[in-house]
C-alpha cells in the first residue's frame, strides 16, 4: 500500500505522516529531505544553488545515508532546497529513488509536494493537507522563536507565502492537489485531531 501525504510548508504534513507510518507499520519517507540534501552539497562544495550541472550531478550521486543528518532541518535549508527543487533535471535525478522506496513491503507513506500527481500517481491513498496561510506562518513562527531565533512573524509570513510560489508556480512538478485526493485542512486542528482525521480517511478508503 502506498499511502502519499503533499501540502504547502507548516501544514503539518511532515508530522502527519511520520504518525500515519507508525500507526501502520510502513517505512516513511519525507521527499523534502532529498532536496535539502543536494542543497546542502551544492552550498558544501561553493557552488551556487542555481548552478544546474552542480546540482544535477550532487543529485545523481547523493547518499541516502546523509538524510538522516540533523542539519537537514535547519532554518534556511528549506528556502535553499526549494531552489533547486525548482530544477526539472534534479527532480527527475531523484524521481527514482522514491519510486523505489514507495515500493517496499508492506507499504510506504511519502510526503512532499508531488507525490500524488507525479512520484506515485497510483497510490492507493492521497491525501492533501492544507491549512490557511497565516495559520501557517503562526506555526512556523512559533517554531523558529521556540529554536531561539530572533524572528518575526511578519519576516515568516513573507517566506512562506514565497515558498507557495515557488512550489505551485514551477514549470516541473509544481505543488498542487492530485484529482483524486482527500483534502485535510488542519488550520483548527491540533495533531492529535489531524492525526485521527488522517487515519478516518485512510480507513475508509480501505474499506471502500
Amino acid at each position: 500500500m502506498i499511502i502519499a501525504i503533499d501540502g504547502p510548508a507548516a501544514s503539518g504534513k511532515g508530522t502527519l505522516a511520520r504518525r500515519i507510518a507508525q500507526h501502520f507499520g510502513f517505512p516513511c519517507l519525507d521527499t523534502g529531505l532529498l532536496y535539502r540534501a543536494v542543497a546542502r552539497d551544492v552550498l558544501a562544495r561553493g557552488f551556487r544553488l542555481d548552478d544546474i550541472w552542480a546540482a544535477v550531478s550532487l543529485a545523481r550521486s547523493l547518499d541516502p545515508a546523509t538524510l538522516e543528518d540533523d542539519g537537514l532541518r535547519a532554518p534556511g535549508v528549506g528556502e535553499a532546497a526549494s531552489r533547486v527543487a525548482g530544477i526539472p533535471e534534479v527532480r527527475a535525478a531523484l524521481l527514482q529513488y522514491q519510486r523505489d522506496f514507495s515500493r517496499k513491503p508492506p507499504g510506504a507513506v511519502l510526503d512532499g509536494r508531488d507525490i500524488g500527481t507525479v512520484v506515485c500517481p497510483d497510490a492507493d491513498i492521497k491525501i492533501f493537507v492544507t491549512a490557511t496561510l497565516e495559520e501557517r506562518a503562526r506555526r512556523r513562527y512559533e517554531e523558529r522563536r521556540s529554536q531561539g531565533e530572533d524572528v518575526t512573524y511578519e519576516e515568516i509570513l513573507e517566506l512562506i507565502t514565497n515558498r507557495d510560489a515557488r512550489d505551485s508556480g514551477r514549470g516541473s512538478a509544481p505543488m498542487r492537489r492530485a484529482e483524486d485526493a482527500d483534502l485535510l485542512d488542519t488550520t483548527k486542528m491540533d495533531i492529535e485531531t489531524a492525526f485521527d482525521a488522517a487515519v478516518g480517511l485512510i480507513k475508509r478508503k480501505i474499506s471502500q
